[in-house]
């Protein structure tokens, strides 16, 4: 059996500098273990398979698998799924791409160069504990007074987020991947204007506490939830860029515009590596 497979590049227009997607097309057929076995030999952060929508209302659905387990929802699969269900001849029964994935129904739309998707509703919120925030310090080897704030920002893979006080703090952190092991971390550091330049108001990092441990390249899950943060505590503006990956080598650029009720991420799509997956 052949389907279709793309490989894309998530939230960078520079080639290779973004995230990285495997996109399976036509996975109707496939077993929840082979969906889990595909996606661990692809061994990209995630792998996507596309099926036909359970939802009226949703134009296609999605399941999200990391090379060890599904998830509800994660942003840059988002972003990189709709862009593929679209260049495979989709169209969206609405002004919005409608998809369907284990957090529900997810809106996407397109806006020149760029996707851009609807942040979903965060499943935990609220200040970190004591004893949370003291293992989080650890695997990220920062002191108390090294942040301004932690929140849970978990709208599926689980995130907790740290704001700490500038982008150089945030690029300095040298995790230790023992010590973060079940952890999932988000941190987040203002630019400064003079040295770090205007265009770009944020610099992220996300931590994945699973397996070795890995640092993710660009995160749009984590992107979204932290805008929910920042934007209502008043910390950021309701439009902004932040960049991601830096620390990889990677140029990752997320786009951020609170547009009513709804907070859009948004980046742009690539696609790299077009063909067929033979089972």
């Amino acid at each position: 059996m052949d389907l279709p497979f793309r490989q894309v590049d998530v939230f960078s227009a520079e080639p290779f500098r973004g995230n990285p997607l495997a996109v399976i097309a036509g996975a109707d057929g496939l077993s929840d273990s082979q969906m889990a076995q595909i996606a661990n030999w692809t061994n990209l952060s995630e792998t996507t398979f596309l099926l036909k929508p359970t939802h009226p209302d949703a134009d296609y659905r999605v399941r999200i698998f990391t090379p060890h387990t599904e998830l509800p929802f994660a942003g840059h699969p988002t972003l990189g799924s709709a862009f593929v269900w679209q260049s495979l001849g989709g169209a969206s029964k609405s002004a919005v791409i409608m998809q369907e994935c284990g957090a529900g129904l997810v809106p996407v739309r397109r806006q020149t160069d760029q996707l851009s998707f609807a942040a979903p509703p965060r499943r935990r919120t609220g200040p970190v504990g004591q004893n949370d925030l003291a293992n989080a310090l650890a695997g990220l080897r920062l002191l108390p007074g090294d942040i301004l704030d932690a929140q849970w920002a978990d709208n599926g893979p689980g995130w907790m987020a740290l704001r700490l006080r500038s982008r150089r703090d945030i690029l300095a952190i040298q995790p230790d991947w023992q010590k973060l092991r079940g952890q999932y971390l988000g941190v987040v550091g203002a630019w400064d204007d003079q040295h770090d330049g205007a265009d770009v108001q944020f610099e992220v990092r996300a931590f994945v506490g699973d397996g070795q441990g890995w640092e993710d390249p660009v995160t749009g899950s984590l992107n979204a939830a932290m805008a929910q943060w920042l934007i209502e505590s008043g910390v950021a503006p309701a439009q902004y860029v932040a960049t991601q990956g830096t620390t990889l080598h990677r140029a990752g650029r997320v786009f951020v515009v609170k547009d009513g009720d709804d907070i859009w991420i948004g980046g742009n799509v690539v696609t790299r590596v077009a063909g067929v997956i033979t089972l």
